[in-house]
């Protein structure tokens, strides 16, 4: 016997048995939202090392207005607009790399930690670190690119104590003074200093002062990008002749502040020092196409700058998903 079932016909059964016979009651069932996000880091090899970057989680600076200065108002919204970015609330991201070099793990800047100066969402690079599967006591050695708030906050715990029991610290010694110098706390600095004594103080002890140009660990070599802060360094890394640069807090925006490097932003000590730095190093990083990374940009903050007619663009590399 042979069956000829003309697709007409079979449509026909379907109509009259309902979807639900024929595709089975699992086809209607809704899946929940699951309401969960990829974990927050992210890993790539570079030569014959190993970087893990972990967020301590976006840092909202609200309205550009009054915080990126020097161009009218209205064209910073329209840059923002330009580029798909929202024009009434600059979002920053804080990417931290930690550098396997096969003999240390060097951490670069710890975020916020218990400061919640920047609302809810710092503070999580700890937790960042447990879902890489990195513990706090692997960690050698901790560079900070400077002393602010949102790169020094999370070297102790609530309870005071430092989350880092093994590590030695690295910092530009102009830096440490200045931001920790009591004489400070009587002004608009105040909170930065609070913030900055309580989590420097209790590592002074294992502190390492770096100079400009200093080979100041195997691969990790400072150079001085004053104008941020006195003492901000941005750092050249490298393994088996590949490289990036940290960029610290260079550029805090891959638009704004690339596009346009003369405009000056608040948070810096001298921000027209800031911008003249800005320019030199980005100069010379797009000149040698060296890949960098920068604390800031989007998330993860890894690619390239090149050199335009006003300013620089940058170019982020697309995540590499295989080791």
């Amino acid at each position: 016997m042979t069956l000829n079932v003309s697709r007409r016909s079979l449509l026909a059964l379907g109509a009259g048995l309902g979807a639900s016979t024929l595709l089975g009651e699992s086809a209607l069932a809704k899946a929940p939202k699951l309401g969960t996000q990829t974990p927050y880091w992210h890993r790539f090899n570079l030569g014959d090392a190993e970087v893990t970057v972990v967020s301590d989680g976006p840092l909202p600076l609200g309205p550009p207005k009054g915080t990126f200065v020097g161009v009218p108002d209205d064209e910073v919204k329209k840059m923002l607009s330009d580029n798909f970015l929202s024009p009434e609330n600059v979002v920053l991201e804080q990417n931290s790399p930690i550098v396997n070099t096969g003999d240390k793990l060097i951490l670069f800047d710890t975020g916020m930690g218990t400061s919640k100066a920047f609302g809810p969402t710092t503070g999580r690079q700890q937790k960042s670190m447990a879902e890489a599967g990195i513990k706090p006591e692997q960690i050698d050695a901790v560079v900070f690119s400077h002393a602010h708030i949102d790169h020094i906050g999370g070297v102790v715990g609530e309870d005071g104590k430092p989350l880092f029991p093994n590590a030695q610290f690295y910092i530009a010694q102009s830096d440490f003074d200045f931001w920790t110098n009591e004489a400070n706390l009587g002004g608009p600095l105040k909170d930065f200093v609070i913030h900055a004594r309580k989590n420097l103080m209790p590592i002074r002890d294992r502190l390492v002062f770096f100079k400009d140009g200093q080979e100041f660990l195997p691969g990790v070599q400072a150079i001085a990008a004053p104008g941020h802060t006195v003492g901000h360094t941005i750092f050249m890394v490298s393994s088996a002749g590949k490289s990036f640069c940290f960029l610290g807090d260079l550029s805090h925006h891959p638009v704004l502040l690339l596009e346009k490097p003369l405009m000056e932003f608040s948070y810096d000590s001298d921000p027209k020092q800031a911008a003249q730095t800005r320019v030199k190093l980005l100069d010379m990083l797009a000149a040698n196409k060296t890949a960098v990374m920068s604390y800031h940009f989007a998330w993860p903050g890894y690619g390239h700058v090149a050199k335009t007619k006003e300013g620089f663009h940058y170019y982020p590399e697309a995540m590499q998903m295989l080791l």
